[in-house]
């Protein structure tokens, strides 16, 4: 009995160790290996359609000024990302891509990017954001999470507890509504800054050291991140402790963002020579 239950544990080790390598990849930029089980190709259908549901039923900002700031931003910002990936034979990564730009009226002061570079600002983020640096802070952030493909590490994970036994590609097919449930979830449109917001703060901690060299790529000055946050810090409104928080504090957040940008600067300095 305990050699058939040695040789199944085995069995289950050598198929996850399978599933572990077939699907595993290298963050771009941090190095750090992640197992994705759901073809991307899916979350970014999912995406398409969910952030098409969402701008129907949310107001476009009128503000002409920061709408056409922001799809300036997206726009650079997207292309170094391309250009950085492509040099680095690393395209496919986001080859089911089509960015899309979208400022929507909120009071709140929040930011989101579905999978495909589907990326929304609520105009409630322009008063800390204030100018292009600012905004582009927040985008290079928002567009590291899909680069690195952190809702699909998330996803997984949520649907491999949820599928049990079940093979995801049958769960997926065969549970829609919990599938979707799942990804809402995950991605968490609407959600307030602070508040159960859908990364961990090792998700967070790249987003931030990865947005810093994309907005740099792109010539927009990185140490805009550390005035940026500081405005958050002081926004209004009780936040959580960092315990509590998939976020880090904005304090612990600073601290981090400021060993990174002798990093960032130097891609900064590459990217303004060639302006």
């Amino acid at each position: 009995m305990r050699k058939k239950l040695f040789l199944s544990l085995g069995l289950i080790g050598l198929i996850v160790g399978a599933i572990f390598v077939t699907n595993c990849s290298t963050v771009p930029l941090i190095g750090r290996k992640q197992v994705t089980l759901i073809p991307e190709s899916e979350l970014v259908s999912m995406g398409a359609t969910n952030y098409k549901g969402f701008l129907d039923t949310t107001p476009r900002s009128r503000d002409v000024k920061n709408t056409v700031m922001l799809e300036e931003v997206g726009y650079k910002i997207s292309k170094a990302v391309e250009q950085y990936l492509s040099d680095n034979k690393l395209e496919k990564r986001i080859k089911d891509f089509k960015w899309e730009f979208a400022l929507v009226e909120s009071n709140v002061p929040n930011a989101w990017c579905m999978p495909g570079g589907k990326i929304c600002f609520y105009t409630g983020i322009l008063p800390y954001t204030q100018n292009a640096d600012g905004m582009a802070v927040v985008m290079g952030h928002e567009i590291a999470h899909a680069v690195a493909r952190h809702g699909n590490e998330r996803m997984t994970q949520q649907l491999m507890a949820a599928a049990g036994q079940m093979a995801l590609s049958e769960f997926i097919k065969t549970k829609p509504a919990e599938t979707k449930a799942i990804f809402l979830n995950v991605f968490s449109v609407g959600t307030t800054v602070g508040v159960l917001l859908p990364y961990s703060r090792k998700h967070e901690y790249e987003a931030d050291r990865m947005g810093l060299i994309f907005m740099a790529m792109a010539g927009y000055n990185p140490n805009e991140a550390v005035a940026f946050w500081t405005r958050m810090s002081k926004m209004g409104g009780q936040k959580p402790p960092e315990f509590l928080s998939t976020h880090p504090s904005d304090a612990k957040r600073i601290e981090n963002m400021k060993k990174c940008l002798p990093e960032a600067m130097e891609y900064y300095k590459k990217a303004t020579k060639k302006q």
